[in-house]
């Protein structure tokens, strides 16, 4: 083999093995991506509502029920939108789209540098027991948002990204009760209560609901830190 042939061989090589090793490690950190997002069966908590601040960090704003959320809305909006105005003749108004648009670019720019913006704040979605896992050993829970009607329109609280593959292990207790609730199709009922802070840019969007023509939807985005799942109606002591 000629010199030259050697080292057009030999610069092969290294492309060959600089791309194996490129793959590999994009392998390798999509595998560590995938195991941080995966955290694993969660605790199913049978604490009250009102026992809700011990598992929460120290400060956290409240925001389960309709006077915290107005509460919430006006240190951090002032006042409500004027809905009839934005809505117009509704969808099929050629002005409408803009006028939402506007709404929402206008808001964002007035709330910056607005402290709420730095509140960590917790609200709860809903969810329910689905399936046993029997390669996890824990219970699947299927989720979605909680809806709540107040003065500035319908809240739905919206995380950044929606919390994936949830499960819990229960105590043997609870496990029997939730196998034996199962069985006999009837519902087991969780609520999801997340934790967080608003993200920095576009921190609430407005919408209008498909539920009911003109009626204003409210959607905080929330970074979400920590999720808590508590069991609506924990069995009473000698149930089934």
């Amino acid at each position: 083999m000629s010199g030259r042939s050697a080292v057009r061989s030999s610069s092969k090589l290294l492309r060959c093995l600089a791309s194996f090793l490129l793959l590999y490690a994009v392998s390798l950190s999509s595998a560590t991506v995938r195991s941080e997002d995966d955290q694993g069966p969660r605790p199913l908590r049978t604490i009250s509502l009102l026992e809700l601040d011990q598992l929460l960090p120290s400060g956290t704003h409240l925001l389960i029920n309709r006077g915290a959320i107005e509460s919430f809305l006006v240190a951090l909006e002032g006042t409500p939108p004027d809905w009839p105005t934005v809505y117009g003749r509704g969808h099929h108004d050629p002005e409408h789209d803009e006028r939402l648009f506007n709404l929402n670019r206008a808001r964002d720019a007035a709330r910056e540098e607005n402290p709420t913006l730095t509140w960590r704040i917790a609200f709860m979605w809903v969810g329910e027991v689905s399936h046993f896992d029997a390669e996890t050993r824990s219970y699947a829970i299927a989720v979605g948002p909680e809806f709540t009607r107040t003065s500035w329109g319908v809240v739905r609280f919206k995380p950044e990204e929606v919390p994936s593959n949830l499960r819990v292990r229960p105590d043997k207790y609870l496990a029997d009760w939730i196998d034996w609730s199962l069985l006999r199709h009837k519902s087991v009922q969780v609520s999801l209560v997340m934790v967080g802070t608003l993200i920095p840019t576009e921190s609430v969007i407005y919408d209008f609901s498909h539920e009911k023509e003109g009626l204003g939807l409210i959607m905080p985005v929330v970074r979400v830190e920590q999720v808590e799942i508590l069991l609506v109606q924990p069995p009473a002591s000698g149930a089934r």
